[in-house]
């Protein structure tokens, strides 16, 4: 899903970027994982943590066909959706499902 937020609907990517991207979108989840403490949406340090690390790891990993502009607003995206969807370290809508 993470892949899916910062590869659509734009930029157009190689495949060696796509592979980037691919590589960045897993060690984002590994790390928010390890940031998303209980009621980590009700506190404001946390929500910034979570928020510091997309921005530091998309910064760094991301390739240069995302501009200034495209790099926030995947940015937010990725944050709306880890908020939607994931509470608590071990908790998130998808492992609701059955």
């Amino acid at each position: 899903m993470i892949f899916d937020i910062l590869t659509r609907p734009a930029p157009e990517l190689s495949t060696e970027e796509r592979a980037e991207v691919k590589k960045v979108a897993k060690q984002l989840l590994d790390r928010l994982k390890a940031l998303l403490v209980l009621d980590w949406r009700k506190r404001q340090a946390s929500r910034a943590r979570v928020e510091d690390a997309i921005k530091d790891l998309l910064d760094t990993g991301l390739p240069r066909a995302y501009s200034t502009d495209l790099y926030k607003q995947k940015c937010s995206a990725v944050f709306e959706h880890f908020f939607e969807n994931y509470p608590a370290m071990d908790a998130n809508v998808y492992s609701a499902v059955v």
